[in-house]
């Protein structure tokens, strides 16, 4: 019996896996790399083991270390979770030679299905449906081409050594090929150490259903239903739901079977996915199959009533599994959306941050799985998926209902998001409609920018939050009047205007709490304002009669303000004149905050003349220019467009010339 336990993982899975392990009472051991030193799954665990430096390459993705922590800690077993060395057979090996048990299937099963080539051959061999594709060793552009052009085109390139969309180009023509074969072998090289490719008949209008399997030591394999993955971007799930629409009991009864027979034939244990591509026919076809727990996992335990995790535990110790096929039942309906630190507007670039405001969604169905909170700053070291949100219903219709309502009362302020994406996803047609492909996202969202916010109301919260902190002197930004009946001016700069926007607010004398103020944006009239209540966190105030529940956050001059129309992001500007920019400021320009750059301005070696432009950031969804503060010559330049940076990170190097 296993009685201790270490997550060789971090964030939302790793604490998803410690809340089942509390129930059996497992004790549990975390490890944590410099950037999780104080992260939640960190504090959950009973111990946690510190392996090394931020990036995963130094501490997650070392085997040694994750085993020396195994054996530091004295646990009897390893869960992998999900990513790093959850697919490594190597891992899975080494924890065997160790002595330690591994959570998950065995090593030569991992090693079978997670090389795309032996895999396809493994399929093939048990007469299940196959994409047309290539994989025969033979590596050379020349093979390739003339496999695309016998399989036909649009093809696909995968990397045939993993997954998680790294290394996978869509190829319409002939003459886009050499190109993706070039890039595609690099991404795989640097994502797997293996530049291996394989071709598939690209099925743009098809789905993506995968079937959860699970297999004991016993020689007993069932499947627990599919679940339905259409919804990607970059060849990565954002929403999953389960059962699929587009299944029906006899197609489901066909693919469960196909599921299992592939487990079968690698001789499969523990728990697994087998996925699948339907087209529009309603022909299936093996696409893959993850020797892991998926991220997508809540869904299936949400209609079936069965905790995945408890079940991986429970047939690593040896038991059989509890049911068989025909008593697997499945209540209702469930849907996930994943949370990610990104930007959909910008083609989902991932993003940095400090979370300043974390608050869950509640209700009837909602489950919530998530690995952050206030004050967690989100590194580029590691995966942009932060959350997940999961609704059930006794419908299909109930079920993405509740998930709306979820995502409108989740707050995350502080980074960018893809939550008003989410929601407008769920919102769309084709996806109500059950009738979408995995081409949704690339056929409707492609020119997606997020819905603004409130930016009246938003200005109107944040002068009264200032105000009531400072109810005189520091709520006009430094300086000092002596007639207290003209209006106090506040100004913002907003992403949503192109100018400096400004408030009056002027209290209203022998009342309380009550306000009029004036905006340089239209309507630009008098508006009447009261104020209920107002703590760091939230406001409860009305305008013109209209009363409303407003969530807030302050970080120095930022301010992040959750209306009900969206998100708004303010930044005070100061009253007074600009102070002159400071002679004799060359060397290392830094990041005033976690970002991205939009654009580099100058070259290495370019002359630059003091309030020059250099380089745009954009962070907190506004665009930052860094200006020279000083006549100087351009000697490095330390990232390109697309690059994430961290606060106080040296951007450029300026060495100080006279003018």
């Amino acid at each position: 019996m296993i009685k201790s336990l270490l997550i060789a993982n971090r964030g939302e899975i790793a604490c998803r896996i410690i809340h089942t392990c509390r129930r059996l009472g497992i004790r549990t051991v975390a490890v944590y790399s410099d950037a999780d030193a104080r992260a939640r799954h960190v504090k959950l665990v009973d111990e946690a083991v510190h392996i090394g430096p931020s990036p995963a390459t130094q501490s997650y993705l070392s085997i040694s270390k994750i085993l020396a922590a195994a054996h530091r800690t004295a646990v009897d077993a390893i869960h992998p979770g999900f990513g790093f060395l959850a697919e490594n057979g190597a891992f899975a090996r080494a924890c065997g030679q160790s002595g330690v048990l591994f959570i998950g299937p065995p090593p030569q099963a991992i090693e079978t299905m997670g090389d795309k080539r032996a895999a396809r051959s493994l399929v093939a061999s048990a007469n299940l449906p196959l994409i047309p594709g290539y994989s025969d060793p033979d590596q050379s552009d020349q093979a390739l081409c003339a496999a695309a052009q016998g399989i036909g085109y649009p093809v696909l390139i995968k990397a045939s050594a993993g997954g998680g969309g790294k290394g996978m180009r869509f190829v319409d023509e002939p003459a886009q090929l050499h190109e993706a074969l070039k890039s595609a072998r690099y991404e795989a090289n640097q994502a797997f150490g293996n530049q291996d490719l394989l071709l598939e008949k690209a099925l743009p209008a098809a789905r993506h259903v995968e079937f959860q399997i699970f297999a004991d030591q016993h020689g007993h394999v069932i499947h627990l239903g599919e679940r339905e993955c259409s919804v990607q971007r970059r060849f990565q799930k954002v929403i999953e739901e389960t059962p699929s629409p587009a299944i029906t009991p006899a197609l489901r009864a066909q693919m469960g079977a196909a599921a299992v027979a592939v487990a079968r034939a690698v001789h499969y244990e523990n728990g697994g996915t087998v996925e699948f591509l339907l087209d529009e026919a309603g022909r299936y076809y093996f696409l893959e199959m993850n020797t892991r727990l998926q991220v997508e996992h809540p869904i299936t335990e949400m209609v079936t009533g069965i905790d995945l995790v408890e079940w991986q535990i429970r047939v690593a110790e040896g038991e059989a599994l509890p049911i068989d096929q025909l008593a697997i039942r499945v209540d209702g309906h469930a849907v996930e959306a994943r949370i990610y630190a990104e930007n959909p507007a910008r083609d989902f670039l991932p993003v940095s941050g400090e979370v300043l405001l974390w608050q869950e969604p509640r209700g009837e169905g909602i489950r919530v799985e998530s690995g952050i909170q206030d004050q967690d700053l989100v590194s580029t070291h590691y995966d942009p998926m932060l959350v997940k949100i999961i609704a059930h219903g006794t419908d299909r219709a109930t079920a993405v209902r509740r998930l709306s309502r979820a995502l409108q009362s989740t707050t995350l302020l502080g980074i960018t998001s893809n939550l008003s994406f989410l929601q407008d996803v769920l919102g769309h047609p084709l996806f109500q409609s059950g009738l979408y492909t995995t081409q949704l996202l690339a056929e409707h969202f492609a020119e997606w920018n997020d819905s603004q916010g409130d930016l009246s109301l938003a200005l109107i919260v944040a002068t009264l939050a200032q105000y009531v902190r400072h109810p005189q002197l520091e709520s006009n930004q430094g300086y000092w009047r002596n007639n207290p009946n003209r209006p106090l001016r506040y100004r913002f700069a907003a992403h949503e205007a192109g100018e400096p926007l400004e408030v009056l607010l002027m209290p209203v004398p022998r009342t309380h709490h009550h306000y009029r103020t004036k905006l340089s944006i239209k309507p630009d009239v008098e508006q009447e304002v009261i104020l209920f209540a107002y703590d760091a966190q939230s406001m409860s105030l009305a305008v013109n009669g209209y009363k409303r529940q407003v969530t807030i956050i302050a970080a120095g001059d930022y301010w992040w303000v959750k209306t009900h129309m969206g998100t708004v992001q303010l930044e005070t500007e100061s009253l007074l004149p600009q102070p002159h920019l400071a002679a004799g400021a060359g060397g290392s320009l830094r990041a005033p905050m976690p970002g991205s750059v939009l654009a580099v301005l100058v070259d290495e070696g370019q002359r630059v003349q003091e309030g020059q432009p250099l380089m745009k950031l954009e962070a907190m969804k506004m665009e930052h220019t860094i200006r020279s503060a000083a006549p100087g010559m351009v000697e490095a330049i330390y990232y390109a467009v697309g690059d994430t940076v961290e606060a106080d990170a040296p951007l450029l190097s300026i060495r100080e010339i006279e003018d």
